[in-house]
């Protein structure tokens, strides 16, 4: 393990305690982190609303987005397990739980899964979501590995709930309501990049996200402008 990586992660991590970050993209970063240090094929995290309802924020590529959305709308996986227990699941060979999940590991098969392991985003007995990640082969997941898994994703709740020490529990539900219209936005000009240049979805996001990092903007304050067509962006658009 790159154990540089692993310290970098974690500042940039506590860096979101004190600063207006962009809750998108922070998540990004956290299933982005994952896939690059632990023995996993692909990350994704689900957060609730301020309905309660889970909702895809993050995923490491799209086609981990898609079976999320797909767990979701079936109303059975991993994931709405370990966020309805507040316990993490850990299913070394999907096969196994065909009888328990039909739907979902019959999808998680075709996206070329085959081991899954769900945390849950806790503080104390708040559970605000899950990670979710997957391996592309059958096995036991890296008992080293796990523990540290969920410290990325305890250091990624507590900066979610950090607001709530010195403000109202509203704070956090303002925040993931605007995250959930940022996502919208994020989506509809990955849409449009993709048509437009001819790319992937993840291609297009991955292109999107350069261009905020590279002119220290908002992902989502782009996402607008791009969708809307209110400014030039030749840079992206060329």
């Amino acid at each position: 393990m790159d154990e540089r990586l692993l310290a970098r992660t974690f500042v940039e991590l506590a860096d979101n305690l004190v600063a207006d970050f962009d809750l998108v993209d922070f998540l990004r970063l956290l299933t982005d982190r994952c896939v690059s240090m632990l023995d996993v094929s692909a990350a994704g995290v689900l957060l609730a609303g301020p309905d309660g309802e889970l909702r895809v924020m993050a995923a490491s590529d799209e086609q981990v987005r898609l079976l999320e959305l797909f767990q979701l709308q079936s109303d059975e996986g991993p994931c709405l397990e370990c966020f309805r227990t507040g316990a993490p699941v850990t299913v070394p060979d999907l096969r196994e739980q065909a009888h328990e999940w039909p739907q979902f590991t019959e999808a998680a098969r075709l996206c070329g899964f085959g081991a899954v392991q769900a945390l849950p985003m806790r503080l104390r007995h708040e559970v605000v979501g899950a990670l979710n990640l997957f391996r592309a082969t059958p096995g036991p997941f890296d008992p080293a590995a796990t523990p540290l898994a969920q410290a990325l994703a305890d250091v990624a709740t507590i900066s979610l709930l950090q607001q709530r020490s010195v403000q109202r529990s509203t704070v956090l539900n303002e925040q993931l309501q605007t995250a959930l219209h940022s996502r919208v936005l994020i989506e509809q000009a990955k849409g449009k990049l993709a048509e437009r240049q001819g790319l992937d979805m993840e291609e297009a996001f991955s292109a999107l996200r350069a261009y905020a990092r590279a002119h220290n903007r908002r992902l989502a304050d782009l996402a607008r402008a791009f969708v809307d067509g209110s400014e030039p962006l030749p840079d992206l658009t060329s």
